[in-house]
């Protein structure tokens, strides 16, 4: 895929590849009320306040699915207003790094929180969460195939479930107003906010997802020539007898079979020489979205966004935060 994988005429037209499970809302539904009848507070502890003043800067420890605790980070502007508040998903490898890499919104006016990602944190940004039963602590990358062979087992129920109680989460801390409330990240943080935006609709007002990974998933195994989509088609390469198994999972994580469920106007940002999230699979997602939606193009981009999108995003946060 030197160039794009299919031409933009085409992007146009395709849609999801992935056949939607018939119990899809059943069963994302059983599994969130499981994990909201698990959960116990959030503990919020100050953090360095001398070294970020004037924010106010938390440790954040929630329950996430099944009740596993989860880390992130708080911050806020001086005051103790309601704030709108946006909840930032970290890409694949990373953790939640440090507040310092989080300043940017809590300087506009809005409340930051940010989730770490479980068993992530171990490549590009540090992380402080572990996958409670199948891990000690962070680690480098590669959970792409953890309990692939059942969606109740599967890795990403885990940390799509995390990113809905990190909604919930966020919609309880001091200073938010719950009413507005936006999701936002990048790759697997950006398929971490069209997930959070499908299961919680009634909360999620605006989302950002740049080019966003976990996005019709039955082709972009088979066409994703780099990680981390290969360490699946590796593993099942060499694994026959899972690929059933394995690819039945995946419906019930492809987040653009979740993204019909999304209410909140959603700005997407899409690559066209994208080989990490191939652009057909970016275009699979965005098409499902029925709500207010835009979409980012660059012609030339890879698995990055423009430096002027971030002014896009803001303006996005303004007219709907």
């Amino acid at each position: 895929m030197p160039v794009v994988d299919m031409s933009e005429e085409d992007l146009l037209l395709h849609r999801v590849t992935t056949p939607e499970p018939d119990d899809l809302d059943e069963w994302w539904a059983a599994r969130l009320a499981e994990t909201t009848a698990a959960a116990t507070p959030a503990v919020l502890t100050p953090h360095e306040p001398d070294l970020y003043r004037p924010l106010s800067v938390y440790d954040v420890e929630f329950s996430g699915a099944h009740g596993h605790r989860v880390r992130g980070w708080y911050l806020r502007p001086a005051g103790d207003e309601p704030l709108p508040v946006v909840v930032t998903y970290i890409g694949y490898g990373g953790g939640r790094g440090l507040p310092a890499q989080h300043t940017l919104l809590p300087s506009l006016g809005y409340a930051n929180f940010v989730m770490d990602s479980r068993a992530q944190g171990g490549r590009w940004s540090v992380g402080a969460t572990a996958d409670a039963g199948a891990g000690t602590g962070p680690e480098h990358p590669g959970v792409m195939t953890r309990g692939i062979s059942s969606p109740e087992g599967y890795y990403y129920t885990r940390l799509f479930l995390d990113a809905a109680r990190a909604v919930d989460v966020a919609a309880g801390l001091p200073g938010v107003d719950p009413g507005r409330i936006g999701v936002t990240g990048g790759s697997q943080g950006g398929a971490l906010a069209l997930a959070a935006a499908a299961l919680r609709p009634e909360q999620v007002k605006v989302c950002h997802s740049d080019v966003p990974f976990l996005c019709d998933l039955h082709r972009a195994i088979r066409i994703g020539g780099t990680p981390p989509y290969t360490e699946i088609s590796d593993f099942l390469a060499q694994q026959d007898a899972l690929v059933p198994a394995a690819l039945n999972t995946l419906r019930y994580v492809d987040c653009a079979l979740l993204a019909r469920r999304i209410t909140a106007p959603t700005l997407f940002s899409v690559g066209l020489m994208d080989e990490t999230c191939p652009p057909s699979t970016v275009y699979a997602a965005y098409h499902e979205v029925r709500a207010p939606k835009e979409i980012t193009v660059s012609p030339f981009g890879k698995h990055t966004t423009p430096t002027s999108h971030v002014e896009t995003q803001l303006r996005h946060f303004r007219q709907y935060l």
